[in-house]
């Protein structure tokens, strides 16, 4: 019996171990909830700087019933009116960061979208966002709202992935969890939709 227990107790030594690798339970992490906006495309008649469709509005709204119980340190958004609009849906106090914006880009003649913006400049400035909120609340749960061609870019460079290895377009108000302690950070969920069903 006594070998079954130590085994145990190195198994469960090593399970903590590997925890705290990965940031889990361990004090002074910012949890950092990267929210994609909700739907502002269906029935869009202004391209410029969208609003919430109706359904974007139902999505923002069962996405805030999600957040209201966890009580986030502080809610940040790209100032986009999707996103803005989005996050003042989960709270009235909203910070705005420039740097959340969408990856700039244009539609083509074809209909299709052409990057603009190299990845390694959204990298920089996503990752100098998310580094500036996490050390503004070590420790804490924080919402930040932004858009999904620029959060695939940071969670690829959180994954340690090449540009366009992540194959995956966050749904709207999916949640990405990313834990940030100092310059470590760890990704620990990735599109996340279960308020929407």
């Amino acid at each position: 019996m006594l070998p079954v227990a130590a085994g145990a107790e190195r198994m469960t030594e090593a399970m903590r171990s590997l925890e705290t690798a990965f940031l889990i339970g361990v004090e002074g992490v910012t949890e950092v909830w990267l929210v994609r906006h909700a739907d502002c495309y269906q029935d869009m008649v202004d391209g410029a700087d969208p609003p919430l469709s109706p359904l974007g509005r139902k999505q923002a709204d069962l996405l805030a019933k999600r957040i209201l119980s966890l009580a986030p340190a502080a809610i940040y958004s790209s100032p986009y009116r999707r996103a803005l609009e989005t996050a003042k849906a989960i709270g009235a106090e909203v910070l705005i960061d420039d740097r959340l914006v969408e990856m700039d880009m244009t539609l083509s003649d074809d209909g299709g979208l052409e990057f603009r913006e190299l990845p390694a400049v959204v990298i920089e400035r996503m990752s100098a966002a998310i580094s500036d909120i996490a050390g503004a609340h070590p420790g804490a749960r924080v919402i930040v709202v932004t858009h999904g061609a620029a959060m695939i870019a940071f969670l690829t460079h959180a994954l340690r992935l090449e540009p366009g290895q992540l194959r995956m377009l966050p749904y709207y108000t999916s949640v990405n969890v990313v834990r940030v302690l100092g310059d470590r950070m760890m990704v620990g969920s990735l599109g996340d939709t279960s308020h929407l069903e």
